[in-house]
Parts: C-alpha cells; sequence; structure tokens
C-alpha cells in the first residue's frame, strides 16, 4: 500500500494557463510481523476494499497533483524500426512525447500550427514540368533537445534526409523524396525546394519527426532516441515497457506528470481487468465492448479521439491466383456483411463504407460510398462466372493481428462471408511486428485484415503514401496506369477544393471500387479510455498521443 500526503499548493503554467497543484509525497508500506499482524491487515485490506469505490470517485474531482507516473496499456512492444510508420501504442507514444515536428494540425482542422516553426513562407515558381515549391521555414529560438544541444537547421535538414531513405519505411517517404535541396543559410533558416508542386506538404510536415542531428544512427538502431518534446526517453525493457522521463528543461514548463509507462499487456482482456483495478491508467486499444461497458461508470472516460482517422479493411494479393480477376475482388466487397461486423465487434460505434473517406473529405462522394453494400447471390454469380472460364478457386489466407480481439471477431465473419460465396478462407494469425513487416514489403499471400490510416489528411497523401494504397509501390502488387495517373493528379492539382482536384478524386474513386484491390469496411469510433482521475490527454490527427499537459487528480 502507498500512503499520500498532500503539502501545500504549488502553481505550475502549461499553455497559457496555471494549474494549482499539491505535491504528492510517497511512502513505502511498513513490513508486517507474525501472523498477528498479518490477520490484522487482512481486515484492513477488507475495509480498504469497501471504501476503494469511493476514494477513487473523490478523485476524480479532487485537486491537481504534480508527479506521478502514468501507465498506458499496450498489446504491442516497441518496434523501432517501424518508428516512422506508426508503431503501434509505443511508437506513438514515444514520437508524441519524445518528438516534436515542424507543424502540426489541429484536430478539426487542415491550417498547420507552429510547433518547432515559428513562421513560414511558401514561394512557387515555373510552371509544367518545371514548377517548384520552396518553402523557408524560420525556426523557433530555445528549443534544446534532451542531450542538451540546441535545435538548429542542420538537425532538421537531417531529420527530412533520413525520413526520405527508403530504407527507414517511412510512410511519407515518397512525398519527403520530393525535396530536390535543402538550404541552410543559418543556424535558424532552412529551405526545403520541392521538385514539383504538390499539396500535401505540411503533412509531410507533420509527419516528420525532428531528431537531434548526432543521434539519428541510434534512432535508425532503436539504441536512442532524443528529440526536443515534454518527455525524454529512459528505458525500453523489451517486451515488457518504455518508459519516459519529464523534461525538466521543456521549453514551456516541464509537465505535470514524473513520467510515463507503456506497459506490455499482450491481451486485451487482461488489460481490461488491469484497467478496472487501477493498475493501468489509460488504454489506447480498448475493445469496443469495453469502452462501452464504461460509457457511464463514473470511475473512467471514455474520449473519443476526434480527427483521427482509422478504417478498417480487407486488402487482397492480386499476384495470388485467387483475386488475379477483378471480378472476385468485387464479390468480396460484395459479400462482406459491414453492418454485422459494426453491430456485434464495434458495438455500432462508427459507420461502414466503401470508399476510404470521411465526409469532411474533399474526395467524399455520398453515392459511390454505397457502391458495396452486402449482396451475397450477385457476389456469388461473379464468382461462378470466373469459375466457369478459369477453373475452381484455389483457398486462400486471411491474415489478421492475432492478438487483437477486434479483429479476431471481424476476421471470423469475413471468413464466413466468403464461404457463403464459394470462396474458402484459412484464418493466419499473425504477431503485430509480422504484420507491420509484410505491409510493408507485400508479404502477404492471400488476404489481410488491417485498419488504414491518413483520410484525415490531403487525399493525395493516401494514394501516395499509404502502403496499401500508393500508386507506385503497394501491398497487393496492384500497378495500374489510370489508377497512378489519377494519383499523381490528386496529387498536383492545387487547392485539394479546385474543380481540377475533385475531378481527379472523382477518377480516384471509380479506380478504388471498380478494381476492389482493397476493400473498405468500416470506419470505427476510436475511443480511449482513462481512469477518471486522469486529465488532460491529448492526442495528434495521426493519433500519436500527447501527455505534455496531462495529469492526475485525488
Amino acid at each position: 500500500m502507498v500512503y499520500f500526503f498532500a503539502i501545500p499548493f504549488t502553481t505550475l503554467q502549461r499553455g497559457g494557463r496555471d494549474v494549482a497543484f499539491h505535491r504528492r509525497t510517497h511512502l513505502g508500506a511498513p513490513r508486517r510481523a507474525g501472523a498477528a499482524l498479518a490477520a490484522l491487515t487482512s481486515l484492513a485490506l477488507l475495509a480498504s476494499c469497501t471504501s476503494a469505490v469511493g476514494e477513487r470517485l473523490d478523485a476524480a474531482d479532487g485537486d491537481a497533483v504534480d508527479g506521478g507516473v502514468l501507465r498506458v496499456g499496450s498489446t504491442t512492444d516497441l518496434t523501432p524500426k517501424t518508428l516512422y510508420s506508426g508503431g503501434g501504442t509505443p511508437g506513438l507514444t514515444m514520437l508524441g512525447n519524445v518528438f516534436e515536428n515542424l507543424t502540426k494540425y489541429d484536430h478539426d482542422g487542415q491550417d498547420p500550427q507552429p510547433v518547432l516553426a515559428e513562421s513560414w513562407d511558401e514561394e512557387e515558381s515555373g510552371t509544367g514540368d518545371d514548377a517548384t515549391t520552396t518553402v523557408t521555414v524560420k525556426l523557433r529560438d530555445g528549443v534544446t533537445f534532451h542531450n542538451g544541444e540546441t535545435l538548429d537547421s542542420q538537425d532538421v535538414k537531417a531529420s527530412f534526409e533520413n525520413y526520405s531513405d527508403p530504407a527507414r519505411a517511412g510512410q511519407l517517404a515518397r512525398t519527403a523524396q520530393q525535396i530536390s535541396k535543402i538550404g541552410t543559410p543559418d543556424d535558424s533558416t532552412v529551405e526545403l525546394t520541392f521538385g514539383q508542386q504538390i499539396n500535401n506538404i505540411y503533412d509531410l510536415f507533420e509527419f516528420v519527426p525532428i531528431i537531434e542531428d548526432s543521434t539519428i544512427d541510434d534512432f535508425n538502431a532503436g539504441s536512442g532516441f532524443v528529440g526536443t518534446g515534454p518527455f525524454a526517453f529512459d528505458e525500453w525493457r523489451q517486451g515488457n515497457s518504455l518508459t519516459l522521463d519529464a523534461n525538466e528543461d521543456y521549453r514551456d514548463g516541464a509537465p505535470p506528470l514524473d513520467g510515463i509507462e507503456v506497459v506490455v499487456v499482450p491481451d486485451q482482456q487482461t488489460q481490461f481487468a488491469q484497467l478496472r483495478s487501477g493498475q493501468l491508467d489509460v488504454l489506447p486499444e480498448s475493445v469496443p465492448r469495453d469502452a462501452e461497458a464504461l460509457e457511464d461508470n463514473d470511475l473512467f472516460n471514455v474520449i473519443e479521439t476526434e480527427g483521427t482517422g482509422n478504417v478498417y479493411y480487407t486488402g487482397m494479393n492480386v499476384e495470388a491466383p485467387t483475386f488475379r480477376d477483378k471480378r472476385v475482388r468485387q464479390a468480396v466487397a460484395l459479400a462482406a456483411d459491414r453492418d454485422r461486423i459494426l453491430d456485434e465487434v464495434y458495438q455500432g460505434r462508427g459507420y461502414t463504407q466503401s470508399l476510404p473517406w470521411p465526409e469532411d473529405s474533399p474526395a467524399y462522394d455520398a453515392e459511390k460510398n454505397e457502391t458495396y453494400q452486402q449482396d451475397t447471390d450477385r457476389a456469388r454469380e461473379l464468382v461462378e462466372e470466373v469459375e466457369a472460364e478459369n477453373g475452381p478457386l484455389p483457398p486462400t489466407t486471411l491474415a489478421y493481428a492475432g492478438e487483437s480481439t477486434t479483429e479476431q471477431n471481424t476476421a471470423q465473419i469475413l471468413a464466413t462471408d466468403l464461404s457463403d460465396i464459394g470462396i474458402e478462407v484459412e484464418l493466419e494469425p499473425l504477431e503485430k511486428g509480422v504484420v507491420s513487416d509484410r505491409l510493408i514489403n507485400s508479404g502477404y499471400d492471400g488476404m489481410w485484415l488491417l485498419d488504414h490510416n491518413f483520410v484525415q489528411y490531403a487525399p493525395s497523401t493516401l494514394t501516395v503514401s499509404a502502403f496499401p494504397f500508393n500508386s507506385e509501390k503497394n501491398t497487393s502488387n496492384f500497378y495500374d496506369d489510370d489508377y497512378k495517373e489519377a494519383a499523381q493528379d490528386a496529387w498536383t492539382a492545387g487547392d485539394p477544393e479546385s474543380p481540377e482536384a475533385k475531378a481527379s478524386f472523382e477518377r480516384l474513386n471509380d479506380e478504388l471500387l471498380d478494381e476492389a484491390f482493397l476493400v473498405e469496411l468500416l470506419r470505427p469510433d476510436a475511443p480511449l479510455v482513462t481512469s477518471s482521475n486522469v486529465h488532460d490527454v491529448d492526442w495528434t490527427k495521426r493519433s500519436e498521443l500527447d501527455f505534455g499537459d496531462t495529469y492526475f487528480t485525488e
């Protein structure tokens, strides 16, 4: 048992606001001596349990506490080689708290806001194939890395060059590779010249973490992570936990928390039990049924992470014998019972779709988004047509992340739907690291089930960046001149709201629906669950967790 004693208030200023904090003092429990003391302790613990719920409820509305370590549950371990492409909860926690970017978006918009960039100017020159864009960035003064080095233009240059390296597997690497020159006229100025005029430059700025240039090799090797954020990397215990410490020298003031511990708990039911018992404070990967169960429980907060964009889909390797004919892929799209998946797996939290885009995207088309409603008879007809011409379809595999209850249940429903139209599927549960590796390296033999992101950004970012969609190299091994042309036109069309851009989005939508190398299923809500004494948890559009202003009450 740990006893807490409050001493007088201190005041911490964060983000332009004053928050009054108690300093929390931790005292270890005394040792027990003998059976009699053990019995007394048992009685005390029993009495304690009867009041524990009341104490936790009081803590939710209690005084802000300066200190404490936030415990975050994760089904997966840190995988340093996938940090640039997200890396699950440990990676997203690292990126959102240890590192910072030049700019970032608010939850509900696409206007870049300054972070490490104090200001920037954009200049376009040339026309046609000779058109270029140069963005001149002025860096914020007084920014230091966790190793004490001062941020300068060389750090930014090195970070963008590292991100653009194909070996680093950054999903926006293709956009970064459009940078033809990086100038550093002085320590506080960076000039990034893009070899063509593209409309997702600030998406790239949000994705590239700025690393102290002498530590980039350590970052790539997974042995050191030196950024400018409110928390500093402390320790990675492989297979166990990731620990971050408060950056006491952070330019906006030290964060309220003492630190963050991302705890690896592979089983989601165990995670949920640990949240309920108080062993964990935050669950970013909550099972929808569990989030639903806690919706009206005053001991917990269920928070919708607005502005993020995860969409669940199933993809197909078009070189696999089963899926070479697009009619079979269309049959998969028609067979999927999206409504059942939404209702049974996601408790109705979200909405089904045939296209990737949310309603506020300039590429959204309400009519085309209804293209693939479940039609088992038509799906079976398409399979029979193909088999009549080419012989029986061979069985296929459906890979998914085995530690995810949500994906397991979705995969089972989808396999049943496909069996009903004559496509036999063997389920293939995989470790999350294997899932990511196959996604990056086009390593799936048949089908896979996963979620993708990027739909909350410029539409072109999805089709020139995301591993499943990238028109130059994608997980499905789908290469088509019409798709490439539509993706390129969407990228260089300028304003995404312009008539030229809208026309390119219409062509993209037609290609995605007709070729069906990816079949969108649904966009679920993304609930983040915390204990009720945890406050001011934030996130980025990319779903990076931001605990810079997070604090406990008691």
